[in-house]
């Protein structure tokens, strides 16, 4: 496992204390949390972008005619409401 120093603004120092305490964890293992899942979502979100510039670069957009009747969907919705 590897350790490192980050700095955070006295703030969010306390809160994360706060939260810590709440759930009996440490300081260390709540930020260590935080990053995990920061991490995983960023990796997660960078994915799609790429998998979604790839059908791009291949041609695969949606028809006039898809988007048309996904549009058409929820302007429905919005008028019935």
């Amino acid at each position: 496992m590897a350790a490192f120093t980050v700095r955070v603004s006295e703030e969010t120092a306390t809160k994360l204390e706060q939260i810590a305490e709440k759930s009996d964890r440490s300081r260390s293992y709540m930020a260590a949390q935080a990053i995990e899942d920061f991490v995983a979502r960023e990796e997660w979100q960078l994915a799609e972008i790429e998998a979604g510039l790839a059908e791009a670069d291949r041609g695969e957009f949606a028809s006039d005619e898809d988007v048309a009747k996904v549009v058409g969907k929820y302007v429905k919705s919005a008028r019935q409401s």
